[in-house]
């Protein structure tokens, strides 16, 4: 793959992405990022959950095929990605996307076979009332292709460790896995472990002199297990880049091109360029940014800023890629097309914000990296020991092969998925998303928690507030809303919908009109009952305070208008959700402090702030200012939970050490964050906060329990006082404890509002 760099400056910097292949755990990745900061002139992060590999290099010294063979000579595949000054699209994401479905096939087809051959060989291991005679020879023969094709990937990463003088707990999977199974054919082979009588029965102390055990379901049970953790890590990873291709897809996918004779027809938008005119009919997203050249209209920003309440455009006004038009007819002039609009400049932030994040490093794999040589080292120094006693090889070797079998990490293997996948199942059902284990890591740390304003503390829809008229009769008031929504009737502004929907709530008859007109930036008027009806921009004379005061307030407000005359005032506004107050009251109790982040106006955006007592605020803010204010934060020392719902959210929601996203919100905002709430309210994000924190705790109590029971049955392994298939039933125990433990996650509650 031929790869064009630019470089990032003139000091001989250059930078590069390598999508990484053949990760198994998180010390694989901390195991590349060393080696590659090794080699002169380079700077690298390499994140385990994204498979990439972000380097910065000096290119006097270094080159990007050094670094695909520096990552090749370790036994790992590489290959460089479009320099981050490009436009990622979703083709370019295809390769490693291919590569992550392949992993999980694999995966998945080594778990099926491990489990379907694994099951008889322990149901006939464990129960004696069931071994036929030959059983043993039927068992061998199962536990063949487990022991060896199914459990390979861990054999393979052992192999690889040792090349690197490195151990993690796929070489305590190998090693322990090997040895049952060698000691076994060497037991029937060459002892009466191999008689087609032998039956095998529990004991809890071992018989020194008997050397016919065989340890065939701990191979079964090790590899089945293990790669159960493993389908659900690949599955999980190979999500990892459905936010970047959820976001690419946003833009419009065809546009009406005026040609130089002034012929419309229609294209495909890619194929825009700068200084081409297309027209964008209401209704119509438009295809890339530009200047409008003729019409006028109000277009939908939401995409951007998430702003509730479109802009009025007009000649000479710029408007953006994928953002919607919602009235009027536009004619508009190519500014910016492919990698330089701002929908492509989204992508790379939600990118580089993803790529960016801190490795994940399991508490299993970095606690291995001296638990697995230290047991090695005690099995090989238990065997040499006992075979200095007892002259005997074959006796020695059960007692090795015990501290081998205790020490196998299937209670670690299932530590985290087991509470991830009950923990995650009670989420659901409470309608929240947990992505991955790393997640609730970040759960635990979280101080802060950013607040995006439309659609996740307000509801995101325009609603009348108030409404004023000239006179304080109470049939005043009900003849205005019925005049003002029959002309608004005729149009698809959100305010006139809020209108209309205030005069459907209360009941109120709205007469037919004639004569219907709408002018864009100004509003719409027609004739009602003999009456000239405007409603919108307009004069509002006697009523100007009123207008004021509602707009001080944070409302829109538009004046309604009978024969030429004001008379009345129409406030509306997005209104906050009924259950955000109760949600942020969740929240602080949990520790964290809110922050209101918008890209609505100050005026709307403080009086919400007033409302549910939050301080800090940070109104009329772009995508790239809110990741502004996120990296600020952290910079600061917080740790920033970020809640948002749109696509302007997404770049905030993967650079924060937690994104939550509603589930009423956007594709693009849902896949860039760890946690998705079904439930649209904030009391579902403290609901969310809880369950993660309880998760963790409760996989971290898995860790040390598994690690007790290892610290424990170990000493008595070596001191010959646990046969080895006693040691596979404590090991089964020890599981069996971590599934309970997990368990308890079914009766976690969500809280009500009080």
């Amino acid at each position: 793959m031929t790869v064009e760099l630019q470089p990032n400056d003139q000091s001989g910097q250059d930078h590069v992405d390598l999508d990484v292949v053949g990760m198994t755990c998180a010390a694989c990745a901390a195991r590349i990022e060393r080696t590659l900061n090794k080699v002169p002139g380079v700077t690298a992060t390499v994140n385990y959950a994204t498979e990439r590999a972000d380097v910065n290099f000096d290119r006097s010294t270094t080159s990007v095929p050094d670094l695909l063979d520096t990552v090749s000579a370790m036994g790992y595949s590489a290959t460089a990605r479009p320099d981050r000054d490009t436009t990622a699209t979703p083709a370019a994401d295809d390769q490693a996307n291919d590569q992550r479905a392949q992993h999980l096939a694999d995966v998945r087809r080594r778990l099926i076979v491990a489990a379907l051959l694994g099951v008889p060989v322990v149901v006939m291991s464990m129960v004696p009332a069931l071994q036929f005679r030959g059983w043993q020879w039927v068992a061998f023969v199962l536990s063949i292709p487990v022991a060896t094709w199914a459990a390979w990937p861990f054999h393979r990463s052992a192999l690889r460790n040792l090349r690197q003088g490195e151990a993690s707990m796929d070489t305590l999977v190998s090693v322990g896995v090997t040895a049952a199974f060698a000691w076994s054919t060497y037991a029937l082979l060459f002892t009466m472990a191999g008689d087609l009588g032998m039956k095998m029965s529990m004991a809890l102390f071992p018989d020194r002199g008997d050397t016919h055990h065989i340890y065939l379901e701990v191979c079964s049970t090790t590899v089945a297990l293990i790669l159960a953790g493993k389908y659900v890590e690949a599955r999980a990873k190979l999500r990892a880049g459905d936010a970047l291709r959820a976001l690419l897809t946003m833009g419009a996918k065809q546009a009406t091109l005026i040609d130089d004779n002034g012929n419309e027809r229609p294209i495909s938008a890619d194929a825009l360029r700068v200084g081409q005119r297309f027209v964008v009919r209401p209704g119509e997203q438009i295809a890339t940014d530009g200047l409008v050249v003729d019409g006028a209209s109000a277009v939908d920003n939401s995409l951007l800023t998430g702003e509730s309440l479109p802009v009025e455009v007009g000649i000479g006004d710029r408007v953006i890629g994928a953002t919607l038009n919602t009235s009027g007819r536009l004619i508009v002039q190519a500014t910016r097309v492919g990698s330089d609009t701002a929908l492509a400049e989204m992508a790379r932030l939600v990118e580089h914000a993803q790529t960016g994040k801190a490795p994940v490093q399991r508490l299993a794999d970095r606690v291995s990296a001296v638990f697995v040589p230290t047991v090695i080292v005690l099995a090989v120094a238990t065997l040499g020991f006992w075979w200095a006693r007892t002259a005997s090889i074959g006796q020695a070797i059960t007692p090795a092969v015990a501290v081998l079998i205790i020490a196998c990490p299937c209670a670690l293997g299932l530590a985290t998925p087991t509470a991830l996948l009950v923990g995650t199942g009670r989420g659901a059902r409470l309608g929240i998303l947990i992505k991955g284990p790393e997640v609730l890591e970040n759960t635990r740390r979280v101080d802060t928690v950013v607040l995006d304003k439309t659609g996740t503390v307000t509801s995101g829809q325009m609603n009348v507030i108030e409404v004023v008229t000239a006179s304080d009769a109470a049939d005043d008031h009900q003849r205005i809303v019925a005049l003002a929504a029959a002309v608004e009737r005729g149009s698809e502004h959100p305010i006139a919908r809020a209108i209309v929907r205030y005069a459907e709530q209360h009941s109120i008859v709205m007469p037919p009109v004639e004569q219907f007109i709408s002018t864009a930036g100004v509003g719409a008027a027609a004739t009602v009952e003999d009456q000239r009806v405007a409603v919108g921009r307009l004069d509002p004379g006697p009523l100007a305070g009123q207008l004021g005061a509602a707009e001080q307030r944070g409302h829109t407000a538009v004046v309604v208008q009978i024969d030429g005359l004001p008379a009345a005032i129409v406030s509306v506004a997005d209104t906050i959700k009924p259950t955000s107050a109760a949600g942020l009251a969740a929240l602080r109790d949990l520790g964290l402090r809110p922050v209101l982040l918008t890209g609505d106006q100050p005026t709307a955006a403080q009086a919400v702030a007033d409302q549910l007592g939050i301080v800090e605020v940070h109104a009329g803010v772009r995508p790239d200012d809110k990741v502004a204010v996120v990296a600020n934060l952290q910079r600061s020392g917080y740790v920033v939970a970020m809640i948002g719902d749109g696509v302007n959210d997404a770049a905030a929601l993967a650079t924060a050490d937690l994104g939550i996203a509603m589930g009423s919100g956007t594709d693009v905002a849902i896949a860039a964050s760890d946690l998705t709430l079904m439930r649209p309210d904030l009391m579902a994000a403290a609901d969310a906060v809880r369950l993660s924190r309880r998760t963790l705790h409760v996989i971290k109590s898995n860790l040390f329990w598994a690690f007790a029971y290892n610290v424990a049955a170990i000493p008595l392994a070596m001191s010959w006082r646990l046969s080895p298939l006693v040691a596979s039933a404590a090991m089964a125990a020890s599981s069996v404890f971590v599934v309970s433990n997990s368990a308890r996650l079914r009766r976690f509650r969500g809280l009500e509002v009080r």
